[in-house]
């Protein structure tokens, strides 16, 4: 796999031995088990995959050539590179503005942007419209485009299961950046109509039999269908795509479910619907990290500790996973450690801020803790989560001595 020039503030002394072990150990990555740390009174678990993946760093390194290639010009970025605040504030600190937030409200008037400008679009990709924005104004969006290679892959099967009619449902976070931008690449194809879950892909399964009127699809559905949707036509033929961080189980459970009810429903009255058989949309760091998540669970950890950003979605499915096995923390970095023992941590169905006293447990058993990150975490910032929580454990064994016995 290519080798990027990121930062090296980005890389890391501990990560990048584990790392390199296993590599060593399983260059196939074909072993989701964790990597065991052992420091005699506590054991952290250090998850299989975890941090930058290809599509990441391929936009760190192009955001930093921006950087470099044009001084004392403005540089703009449609919205974060990704969703990781460490990332996003080493950028706006050389010089790099915001052009929309991540739900889309615009921070930046486009009639502020000119052809003299530079604008790099996210990992997330963007949208045909605000593409074509760009394009009149004479800005150059193809220099410093970081979309995704596997955000693309997307694209580029809806426009393929378009060519034979297929009405696409997407499934994602109808706010989130890749999905409105996938929303946008599918519409200029196909009919398409976004759910966020099984529970809403039931919803649409309804509208889909007939027990929900058109009316109540365009209610319930309100700003995540394609103009001129109409449900007595563009549901004969589906297909499911995704946004590439959702749950993998979840995108395979609403698929299947959406192909078991199209097709008992064509079979009782009748009718030609058809289900297209599409491979899984997810991206390759997504599925490993989700796969080296479910590996952590099995090693049943004492607690789980999850770093990244809060409105990172893959980093989010981490700890739905996480939090089914054992107390689950999700902090953004080693600050929300306090000196005290005490841990901040993010609570994603209320999305609040938690403070836990003492979260590390005292116990006369060996602990094990395990730990992870999303794709869009440096792993420099899992070093200093690792370092500050040793401070607190006070280990039989130092750390040194610890990764030359990596298990």
């Amino acid at each position: 796999m290519k080798q990027f020039e990121i930062p090296a503030f980005y890389r890391s002394p501990i990560i990048s031995k584990v790392k390199a072990f296993r590599k060593a150990q399983d260059p196939r990555k074909k072993d989701f088990t964790p990597t065991l740390l052992d420091f005699g009174n506590v054991k952290l678990a250090i998850a299989r995959h975890f941090g930058f993946c290809y599509g990441v760093e391929n936009a760190i390194e192009i955001a930093y050539r921006a950087i470099a290639e044009n001084e004392g010009k403005r540089i703009f970025l449609l919205s974060q590179m990704i969703h990781n605040p460490g990332v996003n504030e080493d950028l706006t600190n050389h010089g790099i503005t915001f052009i929309q937030d991540t739900e889309g409200k615009q921070l930046i008037d486009w009639s502020e942007i000119t052809s003299e400008d530079v604008v790099i679009i996210p990992a997330f990709g963007t949208t045909l419209e605000i593409e074509a924005l760009l394009k009149e104004k004479g800005v150059n969006v193809e220099q410093y485009n970081t979309t995704c290679p596997f955000v693309e892959k997307v694209w580029n099967r809806s426009e393929k299961l378009a060519q034979d009619q297929h009405t696409l449902v997407i499934h994602g976070k109808y706010n989130h950046e890749e999905t409105r931008a996938t929303f946008s690449h599918t519409a200029a194809h196909t009919q398409a109509v976004i759910v966020k879950d099984l529970a809403e892909a039931q919803l649409l399964g309804e509208c889909i039999t007939g027990k929900r009127s058109a009316e109540e699809f365009y209610t319930l559905f309100n700003g995540k269908y394609t103009e001129g949707f109409d449900p007595a036509i563009h549901f004969s033929r589906l297909g499911v795509i995704n946004q590439t961080t959702m749950l993998a189980t979840e995108t395979q459970e609403i698929a299947e479910y959406l192909k078991a009810l199209t097709e008992a429903h064509a079979a009782e009255n009748n009718l030609e619907k058809r289900f297209a058989d599409t491979r899984d949309t997810l991206c390759y760091a997504t599925n490993d990290n989700q796969s080296a998540t479910l590996g952590l669970m099995e090693s049943k950890p004492d607690l789980a500790i999850v770093v990244g950003g809060y409105n990172s979605s893959n980093t989010t499915h981490l700890v739905e996973l996480l939090e089914q096995t054992c107390p689950t923390y999700f902090i953004k970095d080693a600050t929300e450690i306090s000196d005290s023992g005490a841990i901040n941590s993010f609570n994603i169905h209320s999305k609040t801020m938690e403070t836990v006293a003492d979260f590390i447990p005292q116990s006369d058993k060996t602990l094990t803790i395990a730990i992870t990150s999303g794709a869009s975490c440096p792993d420099a910032t899992v070093d200093q989560v690792i370092q500050r929580v040793l401070q607190f454990i006070k280990p039989e064994k130092d750390l040194e001595t610890v990764l030359q016995r990596i298990q």
